[in-house]
């Protein structure tokens, strides 16, 4: 089995290095990884600025690409470029993250970014992430990305990304897993001036209004680690039928503009 690894905190980050290691006991593994930090990226990727791309050594990985683009860029060279030297890939792993991405924190993350952008091209995917940005515990979460591995590939669609978070403790602090979705983590956000004349953005999440155990903010509050899937498809299938309810219309609007022409002459 081929794995691509990509993150969002660097090459060099040591997330991605552990992560690395882990799934080279069951895989053989290959990464493409931005040049430097890239958080908050997002699933963009480049389109008007070349990529500069260069193969690097990395531990316990079969080949490395060191790439200077975004998380997603990352994602789609790692799997064109060991593509064209016919190693396709059976999953993405994305991580492990600096840093939990939990609720609305998955529409900003490059690490969930880059594993949405394997499954957008048919690839299981998986995103991998610890709760604090100074993390020196990573045995729990390259525990749960070995373990979802089978699960993954027989049991959910491509179209299925599995967010997964752990809390910064040693395996025998952490209390079990939740199977969760997102809660409502909203930041505000305050733009604090720089030295050099700019501005930098700093901001906190808002305390959680609900407590429910199926958020994956509250099962990271109270110890556990989370598991939520994630959609490709953001459309609101239950808006359907009350927009189609509603009449709106090109034709209509057209015709309602002529009826107040006629009107008014």
């Amino acid at each position: 089995m081929n794995i691509l690894v990509v993150n969002d905190d660097g090459i060099r980050s040591p997330g991605i290095a552990h992560l690395v290691r882990a799934l080279s006991e069951r895989a053989d593994v290959y990464v493409a990884a931005p040049e430097g930090q890239r958080s908050g990226a997002s699933q963009a990727i480049t389109i008007s600025e070349e990529i500069f791309v260069r193969p690097v050594e990395f531990p316990c990985a079969e080949a490395a690409y060191e790439v200077a683009g975004t998380p997603a860029d990352c994602t789609k060279i790692g799997l064109q470029f060991f593509g064209e030297q016919g190693i396709a890939m059976d999953m993405v792993y994305s991580g492990i993250n600096f840093g939990s991405n939990l609720g609305m924190d998955t529409l900003y993350s490059g690490t969930v970014g880059a594993a949405m952008e394997g499954a957008l091209t048919g690839v299981h995917s998986v995103a991998v992430s610890v709760d604090s940005h100074e993390a020196r515990h990573f045995d729990a979460a390259c525990d749960l990305a070995l373990d979802v591995m089978s699960f993954v590939r027989t049991k959910t669609s491509p179209a299925t990304v599995l967010n997964i978070n752990v809390p910064d403790q040693p395996r025998e602090k952490i209390k079990g897993v939740r199977f969760t979705r997102l809660g409502g983590r909203y930041y505000r956000d305050i733009f604090v001036p720089t030295e050099g004349g700019g501005y930098k953005m700093e901001g906190t999440p808002d305390a959680v209004a609900d407590d429910r155990k199926l958020l994956d903010v509250t099962a990271l509050a109270e110890g556990y680690a989370s598991i939520t899937p994630l959609a490709v498809d953001n459309t609101r299938l239950d808006m359907m039928t009350p927009l189609a309810e509603a009449g709106f219309g090109i034709r209509r609007r057209a015709e309602m503009s002529s009826g107040r022409t006629l009107k008014s002459s």
